[in-house]
């Protein structure tokens, strides 16, 4: 599944219009494990954002107040879900919610694969995560990207109405995976 996301109208981006994209793979393996790739792609220059720079990366909190994309997953029929936020600097967080923005708790798992390519003229963001197989899920892509002009822009695959962007909304659960 390849997507392009929407930048909320609330927070455009300041400079030259870019793109903003998402892919997934879905894999069941044995067992009850399944692997889900995510590409975030930005059709702008990586030095046009701020790109958080850590030397020894792992699990953070609040990593959404910079450069940073997220994926949110629930189970179909569901109030509850999870989040993962991924940082270009190889930083994460998981979160599972019992409802919209209700019983947040560190979710216990794996820390995700997190790479960046560079391409110059575009780059991109690739997490790798552990999800329960035979499991139909519900799922919202989300970025949130800020330039170096201190400028914020929230980009998700649908946004619900409102004068500020909200991931957690489930009108931005507009994909399915099987």
């Amino acid at each position: 599944m390849q997507r392009n996301l929407v930048p909320h109208p609330a927070a455009l981006p300041a400079g030259p219009p870019f793109k903003v994209w998402a892919s997934v793979e879905h894999v069941s393996v044995l067992g009850s494990a399944a692997t889900t790739n995510i590409w975030f792609g930005v059709s702008a220059p990586l030095d046009r954002f701020v790109i958080p720079r850590c030397d020894d990366p792992g699990r953070r909190d609040e990593l959404w107040t910079t450069t940073c994309f997220e994926a949110f997953l629930g189970r179909e029929g569901e109030a509850a879900y999870r989040e993962w936020n991924f940082a270009p600097s190889g930083d994460w967080a998981a979160y599972d919610f019992g409802g919209y923005r209700e019983g947040m708790s560190e979710a216990e798992v794996a820390a995700p694969y997190i790479r960046v390519e560079d391409n110059f003229t575009w780059w991109a963001l690739g997490a790798t995560i552990a999800v329960e197989a035979g499991e139909a899920w519900r799922l919202g892509l989300s970025a949130i990207l800020e330039e170096k002009d201190g400028t914020k822009s929230y980009w998700a695959l649908a946004h619900p109405p409102g004068d500020k962007p909200d991931f957690h909304a489930p009108d931005c659960f507009a994909a399915k995976l099987a």
